[in-house]
């Protein structure tokens, strides 16, 4: 199954965002990577750039590839709705960022690998597939066996508030999708309308 495996600060300096999460080393060097780092001189970039380099951000924050983001893309602008919005949406409906968003795993990154090891259910049965699409309604769980799980447990004892599209159950360890978010339910810094503009042309 493809996915990226490279380093990550390193594309959260790229992007000036830390879009994995808190990262300590973002924090000691927030400014572009490469041989002269902080004091190279970098041309203004041209409108395609920054619709590209806002794709770019999107795909490296939910671990998208290209083909994949291309038919989230396609989906979304067939369907009835703004189509920036309905991107975010459908990327946000994944399972691997449910799972994130639930607090079950720290990162999406971790959520994509207890999804492939099989320790995650959706509506009672045992999934492994990271990108599956779930709509209000569906319920996400731990799979019995697997609640002892320590790297689980860590991540749900250092919990925030979850997002109000989401409501979790502590004792069965489940959660479940009230609706599916609006703009306002994502905290990511991403401008979906250059992606719109990017794909439009």
């Amino acid at each position: 199954m493809a996915r990226y495996t490279g380093p990550t600060t390193k594309i959260s300096r790229k992007f000036g965002d830390p879009i994995y999460g808190v990262d300590k080393h973002f924090e000691k060097k927030n400014y572009p990577p490469g041989q002269h780092g902080i004091n190279k001189k970098r041309r203004k970039l041209s409108e395609y750039g920054l619709q590209l380099k806002e794709k770019q951000k999107a795909k490296y924050t939910y671990g998208v590839l290209e083909r994949q983001f291309k038919n989230l893309f396609e989906k979304a602008q067939s369907s009835k709705g703004v189509t920036g919005e309905l991107l975010l949406q459908l990327l946000e409906s994944r399972l691997d960022n449910v799972i994130y968003r639930l607090g079950i795993a720290p990162t999406r990154r971790s959520a994509r690998q207890l999804v492939t090891h099989r320790h995650i259910t959706v509506n009672g049965d045992v999934v492994n597939i990271p990108s599956m699409i779930l709509r209000a309604g569906d319920i996400v769980g731990v799979r019995e066996k697997s609640k002892s799980l320590e790297v689980i447990n860590n991540s749900l004892s250092g919990r925030k508030t979850s997002s109000s599209w989401l409501e979790w159950d502590s004792g069965l360890m489940t959660g479940k999708i009230l609706n599916l978010p609006s703009r306002e339910d994502i905290p990511e810094n991403i401008k979906e309308q250059l992606i719109v503009e990017l794909y439009s042309k």
